[in-house]
Parts: structure tokens; sequence; C-alpha cells
């Protein structure tokens, strides 16, 4: 029987108007699936007029401008409802999810869900269980003692992925789901053995080992930025502090 990293795999990924995952929004979103490696892969695209305004700094990243956003983005609420729909089906069917950084894009869309349609992303999969592959926890615990920084783009260039059109959402889950396999191959031994639902809960373990291991690090070089140990999503904030 093949081993998770040469089966099916989907993978999420979006682009938004900021880096906090409680008030910025999602404006495009992709969903990537492929069946076995090489294999041409199937991808789902979803552009959004977020209904706010989009900081030029996000646009000076993804290239998407609130006019265009405007012109050809569709409202917020039925896309959300269709991208929880979609992972929930990949969840059902026994697809590992990839998403690089994946407390980022998780959380986010849990926040959209939960603004526009009442609802949360756990409640997409009370039935099944959403099974995580996140490469920045995987890479690093598999290879804690290298230095330099673990963006997709360094992930990338580590594993000799190539990644075509960086912050494009489609391009940037194709290339995640790359490195993920990339990953099961180079670290083959330590994985074989487990399944991917074996994976998710250990890199939750992990993810909360790296979070403390980066807060100490910000308290001995006196930065007071606070690290979430919550993998694959962030709690709901209490309403006070929402």
């Amino acid at each position: 029987m093949a081993c998770w990293y040469e089966g099916p795999l989907a993978a999420f990924d979006t682009e938004t108007t900021g880096v906090d995952v409680e008030t910025d929004r999602i404006v495009s979103a992709a969903v990537v699936v492929q069946d076995a490696p090489g294999t041409r892969p199937r991808v789902t695209r979803w552009l959004v007029n977020p209904g706010v305004p989009v900081p030029e700094a996000a646009t000076a990243v993804h290239g998407l401008t609130e006019e265009h956003l405007q012109r050809n983005g569709r409202w917020p609420a039925p896309v959300m409802h269709e991208i929880a729909a979609e992972l929930a089906e990949h969840a059902a069917r026994g697809r590992p999810l990839v998403v690089m950084n994946a407390p980022f894009d998780l959380t986010l869309l849990d926040r959209e869900l939960r603004r526009h349609r009442a609802s949360s992303l756990g409640r997409w999969f009370e039935a099944t269980p959403l099974v995580v592959l996140d490469p920045r926890v995987l890479d690093k615990h598999l290879d804690r003692y290298r230095k330099g920084r673990r963006t997709l783009t360094d992930l990338c260039a580590h594993y000799g992925v190539t990644l075509d059109g960086a912050h494009d959402a489609a391009a940037d889950a194709l290339a995640s789901l790359e490195v993920v396999r990339a990953v099961g191959r180079r670290f083959a031994a330590r994985l074989e053995r487990l399944s991917a639902a074996e994976l998710h809960t250990l890199q939750a373990v992990w993810h909360a080992a790296q979070a403390r291991g980066l807060q100490a690090w910000f308290a001995r070089s006196g930065t007071e930025e606070a690290v979430d140990p919550a993998w694959p999503l962030r709690p709901d904030l209490p309403a006070a502090a929402a």
C-alpha cells in the first residue's frame, strides 16, 4: 500500500487583505487536487469581492486590486460556503488537506464563515474530521536545526520544488502539495509508518512546541509579540475581544 505522500492529496491556499486572521478578509482562494505524484492536478479557484478596502500593501503582494475585485469578485457568503463544502468533500473522500501555515488560512476561513454565514469551519467536519498536513510544521520538526527562513519560497528552494507565480492561491497550493510529497520522501524512514491522521495529531503537538520555542526567543530578544500554539485552527476570540 502506497504511503500517504504518494497517494491522493488536496491543497488549500488563500490570498487576503492582510495578515490579521480576526479582521482581514479573503480575496482569492484555491483548492488543488492531485491523485498521485506526477498526475495532472485539478484546480478550483474563487475570486472574492471582500466588501472592504484592499490595502495597497496587500495588492503589492498578490496583485489583486480593489477595483479588479469589485468588478470580477463574487460576494463572500456563497464563496465561503462553497470552499467549506469543497474541503468537507475531500475529508469525506479521505484526502488529506495540505495547508501551508494552516492556522492562518483555516482560521481566516473560519472567521469568514462566522462573519458571512453565521457558521464555523468546525461544523463542516463534525461527521468526518479534517486531516491537515502543514509543510511548515513538518519541515520545522523533521529538520529542526537547519538555519534560515521557512517561507513557502524557501521550502520550495530547499526541496527542489518549482513555484511558478508565487502569491497566486492556486500556484501556492500546488507548490505546498509538492513540498509535502518531497518532505515525505526525504524523511520516509520516520514517516512511512504513520498515517496522515496520526500525523495530524502529532503536528498539533509539534506546532505547540515550536510556538513555545519562538515565544521564548521573542522574550529573550525583548519582543512582545504573542505566538499562538493552536494548530490547525485558532480558537474563536471571546465576544468582548473580537
